[in-house]
């Protein structure tokens, strides 16, 4: 699908609506709010896709906290486009599935049947922080794999044992301590910019 195209349904149904908001009850607003947002989601991945497979490199920003402490909300991931047969466990790859961007790392390759009953390869990926694996994600799926990642202005070394680690532990049993984590991590980079270790 084109990104014009990807615009255009996206936004028909809301142009209708945006024009009497003044006239919305609560509920309404927010229900509006929520389809802005997914909206957006679903703008922001279909535009990365079509980046990646247009000129095969990408740089986005990370928000979410389920490859913490390997990749931080506020990093940067740079992306080459990758083929699934050129990816292998332990690496970091960016996917879309379900309207959505994910940066997991690959935990295991195995074969799969397809929908249309074909088997055919696919990754299995898991969030370092997260308990369960991802949806398998196909060739279809797959833009490409992280090549780097910045964490303000250094790079951080990309390690490929981010699920193993005592303080990956800690941080999968619970979001209290990943949130803890994460303040400390950026108190500590605040006021020891120097001495601030990037390791991930």
């Amino acid at each position: 699908m084109s990104f014009r195209r990807l615009h255009e349904e996206t936004f028909s149904g809301f142009r209708a609506v945006a024009t009497s908001t003044e006239r919305l009850t609560g509920l309404q607003q927010k229900m509006l709010a929520d389809y802005q947002k997914i909206a957006s989601i679903r703008l922001a991945s279909g535009l990365a896709e079509e980046v990646v497979l247009t000129f095969g490199e990408l740089r986005l920003r990370v928000f979410g906290t389920s490859m913490v402490p390997s990749i931080l909300p506020g990093d940067f991931v740079s992306i080459h486009r990758a083929g699934l047969n050129e990816i292998s466990p332990g690496e970091i790859v960016l996917f879309r599935q379900l309207d959505r961007l994910f940066v997991h790392r690959v935990v295991d390759r195995k074969i799969m049947a397809a929908a249309a009953g074909a088997e055919g390869p696919c990754l299995i990926t898991r969030g370092d922080r997260l308990r369960h694996n991802d949806l398998p994600v196909s060739s279809s799926e797959l833009l490409g794999r992280v090549i780097s990642i910045q964490r303000g202005d250094r790079n951080v070394e990309m390690q490929t044992h981010g699920l193993n680690g005592p303080m990956v532990r800690v941080l999968q049993s619970s979001d209290r301590l990943t949130s803890l984590y994460l303040r400390l991590s950026a108190y500590w980079r605040a006021h020891f910019p120097r001495r601030a270790k990037c390791q991930a």
